[in-house]
């Protein structure tokens, strides 16, 4: 039978990027991967061995706002609708003709759960957060949901049930498919124990891009500030940043591609400021990381044992920053009214706590044991095997 598989995701960096290095290991081992997602992933993707199934899911009309509450998770709910709605015509039309042995998709892809029910192929979810069940939800606190939410999620309830595919009640929004490969590892994931033999706890694989030599380290440990790849058009907490750390060793500030630099007064000579930078790169030179707390950041900072003063930005975000503080591994700190001297504070905190030192030194081994690319197409082979 042919070795082919199905990758289906939307087209966000926190989604595609945890699964690349799945890809690549994959590819060498001799699977053939068509990867459905946007247009701008295609280097990526093909870099990682696969074939881009280039998806045409548009792109959000507006910058990410910069106050997130229930309007903003009713529109994320709102573009896995339209995702299914645009993707699903061209993964029907390409994967009948190539039919895959399995359908890898990001948990929150409904194109993607639904293309793996039409073509009777096996389903495996690629989760890059926290799993969740009846018994364990680190989103549980959040309550009911509000009714600009409940109604999304109707909407996307009925386009399921018209392509049979009934989505679960209560806890998530899609039933655990058959496998379930969680890009954390089991001693960060809540109520680990919980979790059935369908999920598989592989961690992080930073893949090539450790080695990426776009950025060159200084001659001691650097503080790196990022808020990720959505939510960070946020210019006044990049200003508390410069006040904060100026003169204070070097620093490494991405400030993404809505902040402009020219905006933020005057840059002291031992920061660094770019849109971006290779951020596995900078993590393992790095003495401590300021963060919105996203789950591939979170990862890759504990990948390396680098301590998190975690400001997050959105609800998933909090529920990390809680199991970040909850575990040890750093600070939670709140993004309105923040100062210079809160973040002074904090992260002079993690870099000198030796508590704190012996628990990410204990996760970073854990990090590193879950296995990676290699666990997670461990899981996959043995999966179509059964």
């Amino acid at each position: 039978m042919d070795r082919h598989l199905a990758f289906v995701s939307l087209p966000a960096h926190g989604h595609v990027t945890p699964t690349l290095p799945v890809v690549a290991e994959l590819a060498r081992r001799g699977w053939r991967i068509s990867y459905a997602t946007g247009e701008q992933f295609g280097f990526e993707v093909e870099k990682a061995g696969a074939t881009l199934v280039r998806t045409s899911t548009p792109a959000p009309a507006a910058p990410p706002p910069t106050v997130t509450g229930p309007a903003v998770v009713a529109s994320f709910l709102q573009r896995i609708v339209v995702d299914a709605r645009t993707s699903l015509p061209v993964l029907t039309a390409h994967f009948r003709a190539d039919p895959p042995r399995a359908v890898c998709y990001d948990a929150t892809s409904l194109a993607g759960r639904i293309l793996a029910a039409e073509t009777g192929a096996a389903d495996v979810a690629l989760l890059p957060t926290f799993a969740t069940n009846e018994r364990s939800s680190p989103f549980a606190r959040a309550g009911a949901p509000p009714p600009e939410i409940l109604a999304v999620v109707r909407e996307m309830a009925d386009l399921a049930a018209a392509h049979g595919v009934e989505l679960q009640r209560g806890v998530g929004i899609l039933a655990p498919a058959s496998l379930n490969v969680v890009f954390v590892p089991r001693e960060f994931q809540p109520g680990a124990d919980t979790f059935d033999g369908r999920f598989r706890f592989v961690g992080p694989s930073p893949g090539t891009r450790e080695d990426d030599g776009g950025w060159s380290p200084p001659d001691e440990p650097v503080l790196f500030v990022s808020l990720g790849t959505a939510f960070n058009d946020r210019p006044e907490f990049f200003r508390t940043c410069l006040e904060a750390f100026a003169d204070r060793g070097p620093v490494a500030m991405a400030v993404g591609q809505h902040v402009g630099v020219d905006g933020l007064g005057a840059i002291p000579g031992n920061i660094d400021i770019r849109p971006w930078f290779p951020q596995p790169a900078v993590l393992r030179h790095a003495a401590a990381f300021v963060s919105h707390a996203g789950m591939g950041s979170t990862m890759e900072a504990l990948y390396y044992g680098v301590p998190l003063v975690c400001v997050p930005q959105m609800l998933e975000q909090e529920a990390n920053a809680g199991r970040v503080a909850e575990l040890g591994l750093g600070v939670r700190l709140d993004a309105a009214g923040i100062t210079a001297a809160d973040l002074r504070t904090a992260v002079d905190a993690v870099t000198t706590d030796a508590a704190m030192r012996t628990a990410l030194d204990r996760m970073r081994t854990a990090v590193r044991g879950a296995g990676g690319a290699e666990a997670a197409a461990d899981a996959i082979e043995a999966h179509l095997t059964t």
